[in-house]
């Protein structure tokens, strides 16, 4: 696959102020819109009020929004967090830092154990799908490789793995700051997973032992231009349709785009276009376990943006970046139907398991 190693431009990730980015007001409600492609969205959540709120009931009002985001389309967009632009820009310049260094360089730090999950994955060794049957999985990477690269950072304090770090010299600060960045973006989960407690009618706190030993994964993006020749092929994409592993999954979007969303009701893929200072927000598979289904783990992709001719016949994508932080449970932690998501009418779809069972398998098969 002809892949070209371009210069990665900066990002520049706009200011996060409730007040700048106001809430839409709709006549129709959020359920009636994601029933046809003409009207879906997927919600804007003010969260500085869930943060602000002085009453259980001022809360519960921004948990019901963020629950139902989740059960109707498994997507929202959050404003009003805690995470300064300042510091998600910082983060986009270490991570174009780490992109431009050598093959040679980041070959020495390659990912290499789905237990682990930590390292450097090259551009078409991944190819993230649905299904989780490795020989199925291997033959469809032979055939449409996702075009991108990742870097793959873990909690640093694990008793068994430790994080791949390029040295200093070669990336000044990056180590301080993804390990700044990863932290922010736990206390982020952890707000985030007390509201969706309170719109599941648990306690607040309901998840808070199950989620504090961050055994998270902050994975940093980079999708490098690509002749639009290349992407033509029956399943290729940048990041093929797939589902998340874990809880949540907060995404940075760089203003390039590309991520797309499939309407649960009408199976379409409608863009999930980057809005300046939001953090995209989607349940992951673990989560909807958790709940019994009634939250939605909702397929998404990465497609190519509009390409620039390069002649009659043939155009260039530009490059992208983008930053996830996958939130998962506790490794040793049981995932079973909660007890407000189950009935005698509605019992538990999933067996019990624990986090390291399913996400380590998934790993497992998604890799070469």
């Amino acid at each position: 696959m002809l892949v070209l190693r371009p210069f990665i431009r900066q990002v520049v990730f706009r200011a996060a102020r409730p007040h700048f980015i106001a809430t839409p007001r709709y006549n129709s409600t959020l359920a009636e819109d994601v029933r046809s492609d003409s009207t879906f969205r997927i919600p804007l959540i003010d969260f500085a009020a869930y943060k602000q709120a002085t009453s259980l009931a001022d809360k519960r009002r921004i948990a019901d929004d963020i629950v139902n985001g989740f059960k109707e389309v498994g997507f929202v967009y959050l404003t009003g967090h805690v995470i300064e632009p300042e510091t998600v820009n910082h983060v986009f310049q270490k991570s174009a830092e780490f992109f431009r260094l050598p093959e040679e360089t980041k070959a020495r730090l390659a990912w290499d154990d789905p237990k682990a999950n930590r390292g450097y994955v090259q551009v078409g060794r991944e190819r993230v799908t649905t299904s989780m049957d490795a020989a199925e999985i291997a033959v469809l990477r032979a055939k449409a490789p996702d075009t991108k690269e990742s870097m793959e950072i873990g909690r640093e304090n694990h008793p068994t793995f430790s994080n791949k770090w390029p040295q200093e010299t070669e990336v000044p600060g990056f180590k301080q700051t993804m390990l700044h960045f990863f932290q922010t973006c736990h206390e982020v989960h952890t707000m985030v997973m007390k509201s969706i407690a309170l719109g599941l009618d648990l306690p607040e706190d309901f998840f808070d032992n199950k989620i504090d030993r961050q055994d998270h994964n902050l994975r940093l993006l980079s999708y490098p231009p690509i002749r639009t020749s290349l992407l033509l092929g029956d399943g290729q994409a940048r990041a093929a349709s797939h589902t998340d592993y874990g809880t949540l999954t907060l995404l940075f979007q760089d203003s390039i785009g590309g991520l797309e969303v499939q309407n649960p009701h009408t199976k379409h893929y409608q863009p999930a276009s980057p809005i300046p200072g939001t953090i995209v927000v989607n349940a992951g598979d673990l989560l909807a376990r958790w709940s019994n289904g009634v939250l939605r783990s909702t397929l998404h992709r990465v497609v190519a943006p509009p390409a620039t001719k390069i002649n009659a016949t043939e155009g260039m994508t530009p490059a992208r970046q983008s930053i996830a932080f996958f939130c998962n449970p506790n490794f040793d932690a049981i995932i079973e139907s909660l007890p407000t998501c189950t009935s005698t009418s509605n019992p538990s779809r999933y067996p019990p398991l624990t986090t390291e069972q399913y996400i380590v398998g998934r790993l497992a098969a998604t890799y070469s």
